[in-house]
């Protein structure tokens, strides 16, 4: 691996703080060094088609990003054509996608998964737009933003904690307590069990949901640093700390909801809508934009977050991606698009979207939203409460090795026993040496 692979990521989410509403992580990291404009004009303008490629397949979600294109729409004059496809779609075909005939944007994710393709030279820097927003964001959304090279190639939009939710009404009606550390997290799960309740709602059907659970018991047991060394590989998969994540995940599994290999997010969330459930572990993207789009009773959504395990690490990580947008490689409207991620990268841009975006929680430093609700205040106080976030396994790691991953955390599900653990660590190992030497 290259030097400059080898730092991806290191410290880009330390010594978290937020700024007002929004602004993620504004205390952490430092920015990157200015780098000359290239591709396009510095000064981007409007006019004609935009083509954009969206992964906002959910029903909220969409209504949120067609309320932030009509806004672009209207501050730069460029007709935006929205092509939306379902979001593991997406993601699944997003390589063929960007080097067949891609739209003019696309939305993408933070992070490493945003330096893949820019390194692919499948995405157009954008430091010229940069130039623009810049003052908007604080540095380490800058960082989260720029490639290998050191380049900008993506504009955010927003971040989400990874957290355990449960239905208020349903604690206080059964006397429930909420958990901060492992051992009254696991009795909880007993008493729900005991009560004929579905303890930890759970779905793995599009493979990367449970990725979340892993991050989380690593980052609790083991830390931050060693979690993203494991991601890069500077740490085997057969190493001792990966075993007792596994241990653990095994300790809860007889509470998690069975069948989860066949169940997509959106049924588990529902179960815990419903009742059925008494917690659900996952991104505020997902469970709260479910309760919303479902009409069901936000106001009695919470969350918690995660239980400590390691007392040297407490609560002090989550992951809490950052979502965003990039120009392609193959756009035919340059500076067109450039103008609408020079407006999306405004705090007024991300007002409008959160206005129907009733779960994400903006990015821009300074940002005012008068229209949050419990769930995203609470929210940008968690984020703010910890001392790193990660990126989720999906963003962090190598694509093929987060892909390998989802296959071994299924069998995992399928058959958590000490002996299975131990082949799966081995295989994921194997996997390991031949992705990240080649």
């Amino acid at each position: 691996m290259s030097p400059s692979r080898r730092t991806l990521l290191r410290g880009i989410a330390g010594g978290a703080g937020l700024v007002a509403a929004g602004g993620l992580l504004t205390a952490c990291g430092s920015s990157s060094s200015s780098k000359p404009s290239t591709g396009g004009s510095s000064g981007s303008s409007g006019g004609g088609t935009v083509t954009f490629g969206s992964n906002y397949s959910d029903p909220g979600v969409k209504a949120a990003f067609a309320a932030l294109t009509a806004g672009a729409t209207a501050a730069t004059k460029s007709q935006i054509k929205i092509n939306t496809v379902d979001h593991n779609t997406f993601q699944n075909n997003i390589t063929s996608y960007l080097q067949g005939t891609p739209d003019d944007l696309f939305t993408w994710f933070a992070g490493y998964r945003m330096q893949y393709f820019a390194a692919q030279g499948l995405a157009l820097p954008i430091d010229d737009v940069w130039e623009k927003i810049g003052g908007n964001f604080g540095p380490a959304a800058k960082q989260l933003s720029t490639g290998l090279d050191g380049h900008q190639y993506l504009v955010p939009l927003y971040n989400y904690p990874w957290v355990v939710f449960y239905n208020k009404s349903v604690f206080a009606a059964k006397g429930y307590t909420v958990p901060t550390d492992w051992d009254s997290y696991v009795a909880l799960a007993k008493k729900m069990k005991a009560d004929g309740i579905i303890p930890i709602a759970f779905a793995d059907k599009d493979g990367w949901p449970a990725l979340g659970t892993f991050d989380i018991l690593n980052m609790r047991i083991n830390g931050y640093d060693y979690h993203i060394k494991l991601m890069k590989h500077e740490i085997p998969w057969t190493d001792q700390g990966v075993t007792q994540v596994f241990q653990h995940w095994a300790e809860i599994m007889p509470y998690m909801q069975t069948g989860a290999n066949g169940r997509i997010w959106q049924d588990a969330a529902k179960d815990l809508e419903s009742k059925k459930a008494g917690m659900m572990f996952q991104g505020t993207n997902q469970v709260a934009a479910q309760y919303v789009s479902d009409k069901a009773d936000l106001a009695d959504l919470d969350f918690f977050v995660f239980p400590a395990i390691n007392p040297t690490y407490g609560q002090d990580y989550m992951d809490a991606p950052t979502d965003g947008f990039m120009l392609s490689k193959k756009a035919k409207n340059v500076d067109a698009a450039k103008a609408i991620l020079e407006y999306i990268g405004t705090g007024a841009a991300e007002a409008a979207y959160l206005k129907t975006d009733q779960w994400d929680v903006g990015l821009a430093t300074g940002l005012s939203v008068p229209s949050y609700n419990a769930i995203q205040t609470k929210s940008v106080t968690e984020i703010g409460k910890c001392k790193a976030v990660a990126q989720f396994m999906d963003r962090d790691a190598d694509p093929a090795m987060a892909t390998a991953m989802i296959a071994i955390i299924q069998k995992f599900i399928d058959n958590p026993s000490t002996s299975n653990i131990a082949a799966l660590q081995k295989s994921a190992e194997d996997q390991a040496k031949a992705i990240y030497t080649s």
